[in-house]
């Protein structure tokens, strides 16, 4: 049977975690943008968010393809990709040019964001993004829309994300060889942080942290601009490596007791032994309390938390972060995760779920799928859908993409 297309044009995510790759179909309508299926696969072949096995994670992408096109009734052709891992470092930098005609237009507007991104790149990095912070006319900051002003010197701040450019190489490699065209590719954190931050946090101050498997991406955002961007090379699976060590028990076991009976505080769970814990090598089971599983959890999570708050502060924006922390990711479900980030960022912490959608909401309306559901968000930006939620962080994405997509086309 020869799948049906839609009528109207379709925008997929395709989010390539360590542990789990997930593709979100979203169609185009009047009415704006409508989830219409899923797909998700166990990921094989990447690790701490980099492909280090083609033909595992190109299997891997294929079966979640699969899935949403069963689901959605459509081929999938196109893709907006997420690139995740620790080489995807941000930075802020500043420009200044001399405005032409005493008046600031469109062309100066580029050429002072080219003289902020003019930065020296060791020879295996690239920029990803350049996102303007704000822009100063004759000392005038805090300016978002220069354009029409009056002034004769211009100056941008703007953050740089760049990446690792055979990272992002292979990572197009494994879509083109699973027959998928990329239509952008999007660092991970970046993504996440469209789907599930509010525009008064982004006004106020907040940073997002999302918990993948491999990877815990950080976002910092303040007066409606990225303050800060980083990647850090822990995530759940280090937890679950410390379960199957303690537990003497197979890794996915101690995945799957983590997922169903975890929790990231100790003295909130029960200490009833009423947990069954498989054996190694034939050896008997033997039963467990959920303290004893938290007792193992609890050190590790607060272990990553307290990198990424260091993290934060590191950077210079402890200050920023008025509205608190919003965690996010398949790390963030674990019980109890929010008042553990509670206590170490004393702060007020809640759970990001994807906003802004219509359609199969209540199946994406979890953490897990922050990142495919910022994704496709992206790609309806530049459908012109979806402006509606304010500009996000995509609004000035447009000129930046040259260099990148020039190595994108090496491929077609």
């Amino acid at each position: 049977m020869a799948p049906m297309s839609r009528r109207n044009p379709l925008v997929v995510g395709l989010d390539i975690g360590t542990y789990q790759i997930a593709v979100i179909v979203a169609e185009v309508t009047e009415q704006g943008a409508e989830i219409v299926g899923i797909g998700t696969a166990t990921s094989k072949g990447l690790r701490k968010g980099v492909v280090v096995n083609i033909e595992a994670t190109v299997d891997s992408i294929r079966k979640a393809v699969e899935e949403a096109e069963l689901m959605a009734g459509c081929e999938i052709r196109s893709v907006v990709a997420g690139s995740a891992g620790s080489h995807i470092k941000g930075f802020n930098s500043h420009g200044v040019v001399a405005v032409k005609n005493r008046e600031v237009a469109p062309g100066d507007v580029e050429r002072v964001i080219d003289a902020a991104r003019a930065v020296a790149l060791p020879t295996d990095r690239e920029v990803l993004h350049v996102l303007p912070q704000e822009f100063i006319v004759d000392d005038q900051d805090g300016i978002k829309e220069p354009v029409g002003m009056a002034g004769v010197r211009l100056e941008a701040r703007v953050h740089i994300v760049t990446g690792a450019i055979s990272s992002g190489q292979n990572l197009v490699k494994c879509c083109n060889r699973a027959g998928l065209h990329v239509r952008d590719v999007l660092a991970g954190p970046l993504a996440a942080a469209e789907a599930v931050l509010t525009p008064e946090e982004r006004e106020l101050g907040v940073a997002l942290i999302d918990m993948g498997g491999g990877t815990t991406d950080v976002v910092v955002h303040h007066a409606n601009a990225i303050r800060h961007t980083a990647v850090l090379p822990v995530g759940g699976g280090h937890v679950t490596n410390d379960l199957a060590a303690a537990l003497r028990t197979p890794f996915a076991e101690a995945e799957r007791l983590k997922q169903r009976h975890g929790s990231a505080l100790a003295h909130a769970a029960s200490d009833e032994p009423t947990i069954e814990v498989a054996g190694l090598g034939g050896r008997a089971s033997h039963h467990l309390s959920r303290r004893a599983l938290a007792e193992v959890i609890e050190p590790r999570a607060e272990e990553m938390l307290t990198m990424v708050r260091s993290e934060i502060v590191r950077a210079g924006c402890g200050q920023l972060l008025v509205s608190g922390v919003v965690l996010t990711g398949g790390g963030a479900v674990l019980d109890e995760s929010v008042a553990l980030a509670e206590r170490v960022f004393r702060a007020p912490v809640r759970l990001g779920v994807p906003l802004h959608l219509t359609g199969l909401v209540d199946v994406v309306a979890s953490p897990m799928y922050s990142t495919a559901v910022g994704l496709v968000l992206h790609g309806l930006k530049q459908h012109g859908v979806g402006a509606r939620h304010g500009d996000g962080i995509f609004g000035q994405l447009g000129a930046v993409r040259e260099r990148m997509m020039g190595w994108l086309r090496e491929f077609f």
